[in-house]
């Protein structure tokens, strides 16, 4: 198993997005690269902690090749929006790939010049060294599933969510 840490604006889509791919087995929601000890979510908010919304995705590489979780991350954000995606504004929604060694920061690297070539504009996507991350609050985990009818949910993260479907077809699990 492999664990990416990504950050490309509320976590609760990224979280949607993974957990319909085939290989994954674990997304975590939680907070990384600030400097406050375990934050909260009230605390992220303000932008003040540094942090960003992230998850950790566990992934089997033998069934979703690691770059192909790393394009994913590109196509369900847009990576030249600095610190925001849509009406999520502050720090904490900044674009960013969390490595943890040379490995993972060369697989970052490669997937940032693959994204140059799809996407118009500068990538502001940061790559950043993995420090402590601190998994969120538990009604956080799995948002989307739990709250399907929310209007955060249908607005924004199942439009991402299927987009990836349309996509990635291929590492879809079956509906």
């Amino acid at each position: 198993m492999q664990t990416f840490v990504v950050a490309g604006g509320c976590f609760w889509c990224l979280d949607a997005v993974y957990r319909v791919l085939r290989g994954v087995q674990d997304v975590v929601s939680g907070y990384t690269g600030g400097t406050a000890v375990d934050p909260t979510y009230e605390e992220v908010c303000t932008g003040s902690t540094g942090h960003a919304e992230a998850v950790a995705v566990t992934f089997d590489p033998e069934v979703i090749p690691a770059g192909v979780i790393l394009d994913v991350f590109f196509t369900l954000h847009d990576p030249t929006q600095l610190n925001r995606q849509g009406a999520d504004i502050g720090t904490q929604y900044r674009s960013a790939m969390f490595y943890d060694g040379d490995e993972q920061r060369a697989l970052f690297e490669d997937a940032l010049a693959r994204a140059r070539t799809y996407w118009d504009g500068e990538i502001v996507t940061t790559l950043e060294p993995l420090g402590t991350f601190y998994r969120a609050e538990e009604y956080h985990q799995d948002f989307f599933a739990k709250n399907p009818g929310q209007g955060y949910c249908l607005a924004v993260a199942q439009p991402k969510v299927n987009k990836i479907r349309a996509s990635y077809a291929d590492y879809v699990i079956a509906a």
